[in-house]
């Protein structure tokens, strides 16, 4: 089994090339394709699937991975969704569909919510930041942090004395992410996310 990833930024590759053995096994291959922005990845799209859709082998899956960034879940996962089934990709989504093709994920609201989602990772990558912080109300449900889920990361890395000058979120998404543990993370994007390649897995 082999998965290619498209994903809207550097720092959702480095995360993935951590977290996708870990959830997946050794037992498969993955390239992670990076774009400059959401909104690059979702101009470009429609054009690489079409790519994908002239040699895509039996056993190649494509995952999409976006953040939602507040906007309307359903109307972006149905975006994404007949960008795929326009050049006859099947989709996970669809119920009545046993096998499908290409994956697509929303991240609630942005990828460090998985990272506030483990916060023992974030105490691993960090030392100085406590161990504690998921008990505070404001990080109790990693996929509903007000204010933009980086905007907070930066805040409780820098008040424990980390990245003075400004978050560097590849630095961060990779360091953090190699000290995850899927089976704990409490962020509900998280887990689908999860659930969505161990169903891939069975195909």
């Amino acid at each position: 089994m082999h998965i290619e990833f498209l994903v809207e930024e550097l720092s959702a590759e480095a995360a993935l090339h951590n977290l996708v053995p870990k959830i997946c096994g050794e037992g498969i291959s993955f390239d992670v394709h990076a774009f400059r922005s959401k909104s690059d990845l979702l101009k470009n799209l429609p054009k690489r699937l079409k790519g994908y859709s002239n040699f895509l082998p039996p056993d190649w899956r494509i995952v999409v991975m976006i953040d939602e960034n507040r906007e309307d879940c359903i109307s972006l996962k149905e975006n994404l969704d007949k960008a795929a089934e326009d050049v006859g990709f099947t989709v996970k989504s669809r119920a009545h569909i046993s096998k499908f093709q290409v994956l697509n994920r929303l991240v609630v609201e942005e990828l460090e919510a998985w990272f506030f989602g483990d916060v023992e990772a974030i105490h691993l990558a960090y030392k100085k930041v406590p161990s504690t912080l998921g008990t505070k109300s404001a990080y109790r449900d990693p996929d509903a942090i007000k204010g933009g889920t980086w905007e907070a990361m930066e805040r409780e890395l820098q008040r424990a004395g980390y990245f003075k000058s400004g978050l560097a979120k590849i630095k961060a998404a990779r360091e953090i992410s190699a000290n995850m543990v899927p089976s704990r993370n409490r962020s509900r994007s998280f887990q689908v996310f999860q659930s969505g390649l161990l169903d891939i897995l069975k195909l």
